[in-house]
This record gives structure tokens, C-alpha cells and sequence, in this order.
């Protein structure tokens, strides 16, 4: 697992950005929790993970 654009994984699930970024705010102390940042567009390998399991997106290939 690697680092990726908030953008690739809205691809990856299928979905607009902006839906994408309402599925990440219901999850905001999770992702935190993670080291994903609030404002930022990287989510880090630990945040993909989670974030892939959770909404069902396939990994991406790294």
C-alpha cells in the first residue's frame, strides 16, 4: 500500500470527488487518527487501507 491522491481513490470507488469527500467528513476522527489530514489531498498508506476497506474500493495496484 502507498500514499495516493484523494482524487485516484474517487476514481478507483467510482464516485465524484465530491462525494468522495462526504464519505471521508463522516469519518473525519478516524481518518485523523490514521495521519490523514483534514484540508490535505494525500491520504497516507495507513488512510488508503482503511479507507479501501471500509467503502469496498479494490487496491489500487501500487
Amino acid at each position: 500500500m502507498k500514499s495516493m491522491y484523494k482524487c485516484e481513490l474517487a476514481m478507483a470507488a467510482g464516485v465524484n470527488y465530491r462525494t468522495f469527500q462526504r464519505w471521508l467528513s463522516r469519518n473525519r476522527e478516524q481518518l485523523e487518527a490514521l495521519g490523514a489530514k483534514p484540508r490535505g489531498q494525500i491520504l497516507p498508506p495507513k488512510a488508503v487501507k482503511w479507507v479501501c476497506d471500509e467503502y469496498g474500493i479494490d487496491y489500487p495496484a501500487a
